[in-house]
């Protein structure tokens, strides 16, 4: 990876590209820095810390990049824009017009579906603003009530998460590509410094011993080394092409491979299950009963019934999800159509009945790999009095998004290498 970025910093238009990013990314963690007015910043860490900290609202700080918990005016950050793609991407295969519009509208298409996401994320933003001004009035969390500060504040949370989106689609179109991914990864990353200075802290103090933080350390090493084994990782199915004339030319006859990755579903699965987990918790923080045996041994993310409701959602939406993204009956008969077929099976629904089970299978294994990143960290900071800051779904999310920048970087070198060849 260092080698790609120094490769790249040598290309006069690429060091452009890498400047723009980083200029944008200053201005998004500036805004990350600015309150929005009429909030009691300090009480409202001291609530969320207490309180919220083991919610779905703790998930929205951590992919926020701490902005959530202080207020600020990208406190949403990315979250609208993340959950309106999920709602429209699963629209496109529930509604025929979004679907024709996805799969025969060309760019035209891609431009009217990104055009709704965008108004989506608005209406959502909203929502989201609102729903976290109620939140801060019932708690007694604002300096100032009333109509016109509670729109500021609506207004201002609003108008954060568009222009939150705004810079990454700016990255995307002038930077290095993949903007609200970079934005992700820099809100994770922002983070790591404060939970190194934790550990630290909990060693000189002595409520860590050192060699649990040399442990932790070493897990979090290991724990990103098997996410770039996994997520590397790829089921290949051979696929022979036919010959066919066609005028006086040969065409097919090549041996290919379907490829079908692991964790074909990425972080979503983690993030779907660990709202509906963290429900009942996040409803016990609202109503205020956040202490008693119920909450400790039911609700709380370190009780036994929640690893165990947490384990078997994340494998149930993983199974939801590659049956959204595979339809082995539609590879089937794109295979037959132009004249592939897998060996040993014959075109049509024997193939088809092969890639499902292929597909079940690895499904199978990508989940239980899901579940184990997802749990262990939270088993590990349970033991160690929460001191490991950064969980599985922030490490999935950071190596990911560093594997698509890298492979951006270099598939744009690839490219300025082939013209200047040419020319």
């Amino acid at each position: 990876m260092f080698t790609t970025l120094r490769n790249a910093w040598k290309i006069p238009e690429l060091r452009k590209k890498i400047l723009f990013t980083l200029f944008i990314l200053l201005i998004f963690r500036l805004g990350n820095a600015v309150p929005v007015p009429y909030v009691n910043v300090t009480a409202l860490a001291s609530y969320f810390n207490s309180q919220l900290s083991d919610t779905i609202l703790g998930l929205y700080n951590a992919m926020s990049g701490s902005a959530f918990s202080q207020a600020t005016v990208f406190a949403l950050s990315i979250q609208p824009y993340i959950n309106a793609s999920i709602i429209i991407q699963l629209l496109t295969i529930a509604i025929p017009a979004l679907e024709r519009l996805s799969k025969e509208g060309g760019e035209e298409g891609k431009r009217q579906i990104q055009r709704i996401t965008r108004y989506t994320t608005v209406g959502l933003g909203l929502l989201m603003g609102l729903a976290y001004y109620v939140m801060l009035n019932n708690a007694g969390l604002l300096t100032h009530t009333g109509f016109l500060y509670g729109l500021v504040i609506v207004l201002s949370f609003t108008a954060g998460s568009c222009f939150v989106m705004w810079l990454g689609e700016q990255i995307t179109e002038f930077g290095i590509g993949n903007g609200i991914s970079i934005i992700l990864f820099a809100n994770i990353i922002s983070r790591l410094p404060a939970g190194i200075s934790h550990i630290f802290t909990g060693v000189a103090r002595g409520t860590l011993a050192w060699y649990l933080a040399l442990l932790i350390v070493i897990g979090v090493l290991l724990l990103v080394l098997f996410v770039v084994f996994i997520t590397n990782a790829e089921r290949r199915i051979p696929v022979q092409y036919a010959k066919r004339v066609v005028g006086r030319k040969m065409y097919g006859g090549q041996s290919t491979h379907l490829p079908i990755k692991v964790n074909m579903s990425g972080v979503l699965p983690i993030i779907f299950a660990q709202s509906i987990a963290s429900l009942p918790a996040t409803i016990a923080a609202f109503t205020g009963h956040t202490s008693g045996w119920l909450y400790e041994n039911l609700f709380s993310n370190r009780s036994f019934l929640y690893g165990l409701v947490y384990f078997l959602l994340i494998i149930a939406f993983s199974f939801f999800y590659a049956t959204v993204q595979y339809n082995p009956v539609e590879i089937a008969n794109n295979l037959k159509k132009n004249g592939g077929f897998i060996p040993g099976f014959r075109p049509g629904r024997p193939t088809a009945e092969f890639i499902s089970k292929v597909i079940n299978k690895i499904t199978f294994f990508g989940a239980l790999y899901l579940a184990v990143i997802a749990l262990v960290p939270i088993i590990l900071g349970a033991l160690v009095d929460n001191m490991l800051s950064i969980g599985g779904t922030s490490v999935i999310i950071v190596v990911g998004v560093a594997r698509e920048t890298v492979s951006a970087l270099e598939a744009q070198m690839m490219m300025r290498h082939y013209k200047g060849f040419l020319e």
